[in-house]
């Protein structure tokens, strides 16, 4: 709906706005599109990725590990079958151990009583996946190519301000425009933030040997080192890495030549997969815990890294967002739907309520997990590989992580039962 402000400036009502088209943002869109609400979507992105653009050679460098949960609402979306149709890989095992040590754990879909473990999918993949199908909804709007550059609080909800000087209104807005999210620092939601001391460093290989569908992760020197696998072509050696190393180590590894990058990733993996060819350059990015104080106020919402952001050492980061993005979508649909004020604090208290405690619980649980194993103290050496032997031979131990770690957590949202 379009009205004139009393200045004479054009102002669009919707009844959510959501800024930010990454996955989770896009996600949120769609959720809510699909039941029918008028949506806006805003992204500085000049164009949407196309699903014509993406998986047509080698890998992007930035991939998720989706669990079966994630996959369950994107299927929902109807973003999966695309997925699936241009390149997703399975993995049915897992494998962990201690290269400063004797510790390992295995896991496997037969224990954990599931078809897959999950998939190893690149984020453009995904994305490119969920714009076609965005494209689809008659209720949705998106807006590219344009910032927020205000935001005030009007009689009816949030008042947006677009730098091209238009105008949205809305009883909702949801931020999902990532971990230095401008809608958060706008509204004035303080973040709790704290450095890993630690970079990222990711890239694409081919092994000597096949990846056998088993996402591999080994803890050397106190950094989490995975080889997480990629199927392209009929091709399983391929393997997605993520080093996560101090950010001397990972401006070095950074400027290796790629034959020499491969040679101190097999002495690193211990050459499990024999050796290792570089086949893109390595990328770094620095890796910062940050958790939102609050999630929400009165028309407002924080989704994604705009809420939280966490260490990748278990991929659960997108896996999260999407969980916000799906509980925050039943609530305000629900309270739609019967007639409720579904931008009000009391409705949006509830996702809170829901997804606070489940995330604080995993940025806890990879911080203690990052201390744990980023210790070189022969106590805590020998306590961590103690304990790793000793959970890999306790099944319904197992089963229970296994269960956690594929998404089986709580009251799950409709659209991922």
């Amino acid at each position: 709906m379009t009205i004139q402000a009393e200045q004479g400036t054009t102002v669009t009502r919707f009844d959510a706005v959501v800024v930010g088209a990454g996955m989770v943002g896009a996600s949120v869109a769609g959720l809510l599109a699909k039941a029918g609400m008028q949506v806006a979507l805003v992204e500085a992105r000049e164009k949407p990725l196309q699903l014509e653009g993406v998986a047509q050679a080698l890998p992007a460098p930035r991939v998720s590990a989706l669990t079966p949960v994630s996959q369950r609402l994107l299927n929902h979306l109807g973003a999966w079958p695309a997925m699936a149709a241009r390149r997703i890989t399975p993995y049915r095992y897992m494998q962990v151990w201690d290269a400063e040590g004797s510790g390992n754990i295995h896991f496997s879909a037969d224990e954990a009583g599931t078809a897959v473990l999950g998939h190893i999918v690149e984020n453009d993949v995904t994305l490119a996946a969920l714009n076609a199908q965005l494209a689809n909804l008659p209720t949705l709007t998106r807006l590219n190519g344009v910032r927020v550059s205000a935001l005030q609080t009007s009689s009816k909800g949030r008042w947006l301000v677009l730098e091209d000087g238009r105008q949205l209104e809305t009883p909702l807005l949801v931020a999902a425009d990532g971990a230095r999210s401008v809608l958060r620092e706008l509204a004035g939601i303080e973040v709790a933030e704290e450095s890993m001391g630690q970079e990222a460093v990711v890239t694409t290989v081919r092994c000597e040997h096949a990846h056998g569908a088993t996402a591999r992760q080994a803890f050397v020197s106190g950094s989490p080192l995975a080889f997480l696998p990629l199927t392209v072509d009929g091709d399983d050696r391929l393997c997605s890495i993520v080093w996560s190393v101090p950010p001397e180590q990972a401006a070095r590894l950074e400027s290796l030549a790629p034959q020499a990058l491969g040679e101190d990733l097999g002495r690193a993996f211990d050459h499990r997969l024999g050796a290792v060819t570089v086949l893109d350059r390595a990328y770094r990015f620095a890796l910062v815990q940050r958790h939102a104080r609050r999630y929400v106020q009165e028309h407002f919402a924080l989704v994604g890294d705009a809420a939280h952001s966490i260490h990748p050492l278990a991929g659960q980061g997108v896996n999260l967002g999407l969980m916000d993005a799906a509980v925050l979508a039943e609530e305000v649909v629900a309270a739609w739907r019967r007639g409720s004020p579904w931008g009000s604090l009391t409705i949006l208290s509830r996702y809170e309520r829901r997804r606070r405690p489940d995330n604080t619980a995993m940025l806890a649980l990879m911080k203690g997990f990052k201390g744990l194993f980023g210790s070189q103290q022969p106590g805590l050496t020998l306590l961590r590989n103690v304990g790793m032997r000793g959970m890999n031979q306790w099944v319904p131990l197992k089963r229970l992580i296994m269960r956690q770690a594929t998404g089986e957590r709580g009251r799950l949202p409709s659209t991922c039962r």
